[in-house]
Parts: C-alpha cells; structure tokens; sequence
C-alpha cells in the first residue's frame, strides 16, 4: 500500500496536468450543491460580513420554505390577507430596488428590460402572488396553498438531487480518473453517462447508497462507520455503471475492509489546507484544496483497486475498465484504431491542392470560391480533421480510449452527422444568409415589440424588412471566428465580445451621424455600458451566435445548396438592389419615430415613464 505522501504527490501531479478542468468540475459541483459547498458559504458569508449585511432567518410559516424575511412577508399577506396586500408589499419593495439602483452604478440599472423585470420580480416575491394567488383561487383554501407548496418545494429539491446533485460526483470522480493516465481530458466528457446511457443507472446507485447511509446515521456510531464503507461508491459506479446498487455498495464493503481507519487519517491529514480555504475566504478551496483533495481520492481509489484485484477480494471481477488506469499497448491501439495507423491516414493528412487567396480564404475566413466538387472535398477534409484529432489523441494515448471502454458510447444520429459545422460557405450563400438573418432580427424586434407594447413598428433605421446589425454580426461571426469554430467555449466568449464590439460601434456611429438619435438605447438594463449594450442582450447574443454558427448556418447553407446557382445568383442580385436602394433612399429619411428611434430627452422621459408605471400600480394597489 502506497503511503500518504506518494498519493499526494501524484495527486499534485494530475492537477498540475489537468488544473483548468478540475477546477471547473469542483466549482461546477459546488453550485449545483452537490460537494464543496461549504467554499462557497464561505465566499458568501465572508462577503455579506465585508459589507455590513446580516442574514435573519425569518420563518413565519410552521415549515421553513428557505424563504428570506421580505419573500417571508409577501408570502403571509398573499396567504393570510389577499393577493392584493401581498402585490402592494412586493411592489414596495420593487420600488425600493430600483430607487436604490438608480442612485447606484448606472450599469446596475433595473427599471427596463427582460433580465432587470425577471431579478425585480424574484427579489420582490411579485411572481411568488402570483402564482400562489392562482393556486388559492383553484384550491380555495391557504393552508392547502401552504401544504401545496412544501410538497412541490420538496419534490423539486428532490428530483434535482436524485436526478442531478447527487450523482454528479460519480461524473466528476470519472473525468478525475481519466486524467490520471491520459494528458487530455475533455470537457465533453461530462456527458459520458448519457452517451453510454446509464444516466439513471447511477441515479439509482447513489440514491440507494445515501439512503442507506441516512439510515445507519439513526445509529449514529453506524453512520460514522458505514460513511467509510461507502466511501468508494461514486468511485466503483464511474469506473463500472452498469452495476446494480447492491453490488456497488457490497463491493466498496470489502474493499474498504481494513482500510477505514487509513481513510479518516488520510482525511485528517487535509486539516491544513481545510485551515487555508476558510482563512482566504473559500477562494484557496476553489481554486486548489478541492481539485487537490479529489486528485488524491482517486488515487487512493486506484490504490485500493490495485490491491483488491491482487488479492482477489470477491466482486472484483466487475471492475473490467481496465484502460482507466493502464494504458493500452501498441497492437491494441491500432486495431481499435485502424483509420489512424492504416493506409487511410494518407485522406486527411494534407488539405486539397488549393494555393494563394483560395487557400487563405478557405482556411482562415471559411470561405469558399471553389466550383461543387472542389467544395465537397474540402469539407470533406475540414470534417476528417476534426474527427482525427479525437481519434489520434485516443490512439496516442493522450486521451481516454473510448473504443477500449467496455460500454460502448451510442453513435449519433444520422441527420445531425451531415449538418457539418466545419464547412466553407460560398459567397453567393453568404449573401443569401447574410438576408436570411437580417429578416430573421427584423421578425424577431417586431414580434418582441408587438408582444410587448401590442402595436406594429417597423424595426431599424433602414425601411425595409431587415436589420443588417444581424446579418452583418452572422458573417462576421461564421467569417471572422472561423478558426476557433473547433472550440465551442473560445467561441462563444468570441461571439459575444465581436457582437458587443460591434453593438457598441453601431450605436456610437449612428448617434454621430444623426445628431444624438438612438435606434436602440439599454439605459436601466441591468449591467449596460452607456446604454449602448448590456450584459441581457450579449447574452442573447451569445446564445444566438451559437446556434447560428453550429446549426442555423449549416443548415441554411444545406438547404441552399439544393438550389442551381442560377437560381442563387439571381436572387443576391435582386436583394443587393433593394437593399442598396433602400440604404440611399434611409441615408436621406431614416426611419423613425415612436418606438423606433430616441433622443436624449425620450430616453429621460422613459426612465421617468418607468418609474411612474411602479407609482400608479402602488396607487392602484392601495
């Protein structure tokens, strides 16, 4: 058996390979609540203590509801007196919010936009009325409102334990494990368990498990010791999930026979850095003690597997993973993977003869000047490429071999294998989605106005039906970030600073150009920057630019590719004349109007307007 300080230096030794990865699997856990909570509560308190707030635990109701004491107190009106008392309160209260913010950061503003309405409404409890006014006026009774309430609080809180929280360390442990043997880990490893489909397997692995705990913790000497006997079950169902609940909890038994005490030693041993992440506020536990300490468990775990197997402790035989903690051999690897080693290596090794600014298109904008076969193969090569970086770096044994691991993952589904992300669009098809998404943004302003304030305006400085901010930031994006297409997290923070960047510049220029005239103003959204762009829009943005990039744009441009070129031509040349027309002809008489455009002086009349809006609903109310 390896002493301590050998699991501790190799556990160092993963995070310090893979430290990115595992910080984010800890941190990711912590807010899901499923462990290393308690280094969040520590940042929390720590800043709620910096600032002078102190949490009162109010509890008005005969069960706690994890209410705080305003949401308490709109929920007893609402209950105990009416709806309406309970709407008056919690528009006082919104009322104070935006007063508060409107005297604080502009860029903290909350009296306009979606994402300031929904914090109002959940800090106020205006949504909570609502909804328990509706569930009074069906049941017509409050202390069944109440009964209704805990029982739907609590199948919430549990299905997203069951479902979620508490198997979410079995996914962790598991990444954990791969990166002790392989120097490549992929975030898209957390959804091993629903490619393999034993997503519920483990659900009830460990919904078997906690509840066998919670039953000996009745014992309370047996709660301490069965907390050690179980303590490899997360362990045991990432290595095998296939296992019934019996079996996983039989086994982590005898293979933690004799070990137990070894274990809380090792436990104990963390004290010190258990010290360090409260003395620095919770941020050392995040960003090192958790990822260390879980390094190290595994560790342990591959010790104590080492051992079991060796002395042929019985169960053993279904920890089959054998790849997870030993890598494959040469003439395994290459029968697994034959595309890598064969002769086929040879078809995606080097790009398509292409030279000079055919090639520096293709390849650096994603554009394509090629004729249709030409065309066919390059996306053909651009799509080999993506798939061979995975299958080398299995076969190199940088990665976890997924063709070795004995639950073979499910294959995807046919129709989305031929909407290929990696793709060089042709101009023709660029102008065409370049209209196709300014009328998509023209819909989508219309209808969010039409539902919003229920009249028709015609979106846009332009007069026709499109918005070229959209189309312009789609080809920005499929052009400009064509090289970072292969990293879906670089991507999205890349969308959504180019489309901030873009907003902003946008805004500024037409304000210049106009004398101050606003197309588009985000004063009192939350977290905006001049009222030019904001934090609710970037993230729509972002979101948008993701599916537009990886299935909206595929698939249009699929979809026109069934069409002749001809065909495709003609239709670029007769929306490059309406839309140059319509750009000369709004140079001169731009469009606007109410709910279109904006001066300086409407944008104080509408944050005055907002704030009256919240006034004559308290009148209302009272």
């Amino acid at each position: 058996m390896k002493k301590r300080k050998e699991l501790k230096c190799l556990g160092r030794r993963s995070l310090k390979a893979h430290w990115l990865v595992f910080v984010a699997l800890c941190l990711t856990a912590a807010f899901l609540g499923s462990e290393f909570t308690g280094s969040l509560t520590v940042m929390q308190k720590s800043a709620e203590a910096a600032s002078g707030q102190i949490s009162i635990s109010i509890a008005p109701f005969p069960f706690n509801l994890g209410l705080s004491g305003g949401l308490s107190d709109v929920l007893r009106e609402t209950l105990y007196n009416s709806p309406k008392e309970g709407m008056r309160l919690s528009m006082e209260r919104q009322q104070e919010a935006i007063t508060k913010a409107e005297n604080g950061p502009a860029a903290l503003g909350r009296s306009r936009g979606v994402l300031a309405r929904i914090v109002n409404s959940l800090t106020s409890g205006s949504m909570l009325v609502v909804l328990v006014s509706a569930l009074r006026s069906v049941v017509g009774s409050s202390d069944l409102v109440l009964i209704i309430l805990i029982l739907a609080g609590a199948g919430f809180v549990f299905l997203k334990w069951l479902l979620l929280e508490n198997m979410f360390s079995v996914i962790v442990r598991r990444i954990y494990l791969e990166g002790r043997c392989y120097e490549k880990v992929s975030p898209r490893r957390i959804l091993y368990l629903l490619r393999i489909r034993k997503w519920f397997s483990v659900c009830l692995i460990m919904f078997v498990c906690s509840f066998y705990q919670a039953m000996w913790w009745l014992t309370l000497i047996g709660g301490l010791i069965k907390k050690y006997s179980y303590f490899l079950v997360p362990y045991i169902a990432a290595e095998n999930p296939g296992l019934s609940p019996r079996q996983a909890i039989t086994l982590s038994r005898n293979m933690m026979r004799g070990h137990k005490w070894q274990c809380f030693c090792l436990q104990v041993s963390f004290l010190w850095w258990n010290l360090l992440s409260m003395m620095t506020m919770g941020i050392a536990g995040i960003l090192y003690v958790n990822p260390y300490k879980t390094a190290v468990y595994c560790e342990y775990y591959a010790e104590l597997r080492r051992l079991a197997i060796q002395n042929r402790i019985p169960g053993t035989e279904v920890l089959c993973d054998r790849y997870l903690f030993e890598q494959a051999d040469d003439a395994l690897l290459q029968s697994a993977y034959p595309e890598v080693f064969g002769h086929s290596q040879s078809q995606h090794s080097t790009p398509p003869p292409l030279n000079g600014i055919r090639r520096f298109l293709a390849r650096w904008l994603g554009i394509s000047i090629l004729n249709r076969q030409e065309n066919a193969v390059w996306e053909e090569w651009l799509n080999g490429v993506l798939k061979r970086i995975g299958l080398e770096a299995d076969a190199e044994r940088r990665s976890y071999p997924t063709r070795l691991c004995p639950f073979p993952e499910a294959e995807k589904r046919r129709w989305l294998e031929n909407l290929h992300y990696l793709r060089a669009y042709t101009p023709w098809n660029l102008i065409l989605i370049f209209f196709i998404f300014c009328m998509i943004g023209w819909l989508w302003e219309v209808s969010l106005h039409l539902v919003t304030d229920g009249q028709f305006v015609n979106r846009g400085v332009l007069h026709g039906p499109w918005l070229p901010i959209y189309g312009s930031g789609g080809i920005l994006i499929l052009t400009l970030l064509n090289r970072f297409r292969r990293q879906p997290f670089a991507e999205f923070i890349c969308i959504v600073v180019l489309c901030g960047i873009v907003e902003y510049v946008t805004a500024w220029y037409l304000e210049i150009l106009t004398h101050g005239q606003k197309w588009w103003d985000y004063t009192g959204y939350f977290l905006n920057l001049h009222g030019r762009i904001c934090a609710e829009g970037l993230f729509v943005f972002g979101v948008g630019g993701m599916l537009f990039v990886y299935l909206l744009a595929p698939l249009m441009d699929t979809l026109l590719k069934l069409l002749s070129i001809k065909i495709r031509v003609l239709l670029c040349v007769v929306l490059l004349l309406a839309f140059t027309a319509d750009l000369a002809f709004s140079c001169i008489h731009p469009n606007q109007g109410e709910g279109i455009s904006s001066g300086p002086e409407t944008m104080v009349s509408a944050l005055s307007s907002a704030r009256q809006t919240h006034t004559e609903s308290l009148q209302n109310l009272t």
